[in-house]
């Protein structure tokens, strides 16, 4: 949901208050709705964000309002091994979100952080551990299984009658045995997912512990990963494929190409996973974005804002920037108000135009990717090698379209 953001003032006076008199400041925050507790949360620093919760009189009515991904930085912050008791206050979305922008490193997942998400969860009380596991893919379920265990299938009398069990091997059932990878693993957390799995839900534990025996590893990735992107895209996070785009070759000529609509800003605003109330630098005049930013209307300037955030979380995905690190955004807004402004200089530049009304005529990314063109080599991320032919193809076909 969308935090009250006029709040903002009076949070940050309240986080003051926190620091002078903290029994003062938790008897300030009972008198206020949920709502406006969560901004003073959201607008906490990472580094007292626990504190902060643990002044709120009813904490498990606030945190489920805190954007998802914020809950994730929060409990990044905290440390997963001790944030095992905000989880049962959690949604089954946040408990998602944080999955898919923590428990992968680019577009694989990463065994350890998910090793991190599922102990956490294992620490928590039973009910919040077997909501988890509902609530996310169970194809995340069976890599992590898999990372840690073999599954062998007991035989029927008749196909095997002196099949023995493997060395080392626990079962459930009866039927199905797991057995370490590595001897020296601790898997308390797995039984325990697996114990809750077995007791609240049969099927799914049926589902996960056979696929780990049947189901290719390639398949269940694909699946995982197929599902997370499209999660992610609903909270502003395109495809890598679609995000790389914004890196497309432009030919010099189109580079100072103006389009004949003249309204650029998209005055339609969205659900933040984030909570931002201000851009890094908007106060500064190095920038030509921030300086022609504040010769615009409020609206035009929201508009700034959210299209600013759409770009900067391409620019994560396309560098591959860890989603869940609380300073991937703002490293990934920095890249984009850096290369959007030389972007933005040289079309108005190049058109004899104010830099506010190059802003309203120029799309956003578009300044930006002209901006990359300028400076290729410092622009381009780390890592990838980019098909700059087909770009290119695709970047002139765009072009064409802006006359």
């Amino acid at each position: 949901m969308n935090l009250p953001r006029a709040f903002v003032p009076e949070a940050r006076r309240l986080l003051k208050l926190a620091r002078d008199d903290r029994r003062e400041a938790e008897r300030a925050l009972a008198s206020l709705p949920a709502e406006q507790q969560a901004t003073v949360v959201c607008e906490a620093p990472l580094s007292i964000r626990r504190q902060i919760i643990e002044l709120l009189p009813n904490p498990e009515e606030v945190i489920p309002l805190i954007p998802e991904a914020e809950f994730t930085y929060t409990c990044r912050s905290i440390g997963l091994e001790d944030a095992s008791w905000l989880l049962p206050m959690a949604t089954d979305t946040q408990i998602v979100t944080s999955f898919d922008l923590d428990a992968w490193t680019g577009l694989t997942v990463d065994p350890a952080r998910l090793d991190g998400w599922v102990a956490a969860l294992a620490s928590a009380e039973e009910e919040t551990l077997l909501r988890a596991a509902r609530a996310v893919d169970p194809e995340m379920l069976v890599i992590y299984l898999r990372n840690h265990v073999d599954v062998h299938l007991k035989p029927s009398e008749q196909e095997d009658p002196d099949w023995q069990a493997p060395d080392g091997g626990q079962t459930l059932e009866g039927q199905f045995y797991f057995v370490a990878k590595d001897p020296k693993d601790d898997l308390a957390p797995m039984l325990r997912l697996l114990h809750s799995l077995f007791q609240g839900d049969y099927w799914l534990y049926f589902r996960v512990i056979q696929a780990v025996k049947e189901e290719l590893p390639t398949e269940n990735e694909e699946w995982a990963l197929r599902w997370r992107t499209g999660r992610l895209e609903d909270l502003g996070f395109p495809s890598w494929d679609a995000s790389m785009r914004i890196y497309g070759f432009m030919r010099p000529e189109a580079m100072k190409v103006v389009p004949a609509e003249t309204k650029a800003l998209d005055l339609s605003s969205w659900a933040l996973p984030v909570w931002i109330t201000e851009l890094p630098g908007i106060a500064s005049d190095e920038r030509a974005l921030f300086r022609a930013t504040r010769e615009l209307g409020a609206d035009e300037r929201s508009a700034v804002f959210y299209g600013l955030i759409a770009l900067s979380n391409r620019i994560a995905v396309a560098d591959r920037m860890e989603l869940g690190d609380p300073e991937s955004l703002p490293g990934a807004i920095d890249k984009a108000t850096r290369f959007a402004s030389d972007g933005l200089e040289h079309v108005a530049g190049e058109n004899g135009l104010s830099l506010e009304e190059a802003l309203r005529r120029v799309p956003l990314e578009r300044l930006f990717r002209v901006g990359t063109n300028l400076d290729r080599e410092a622009a381009l991320p780390t890592s990838i090698v980019e098909e700059e032919d087909d770009d290119a193809d695709t970047t002139l076909e765009e072009d064409a379209t802006l006359h």
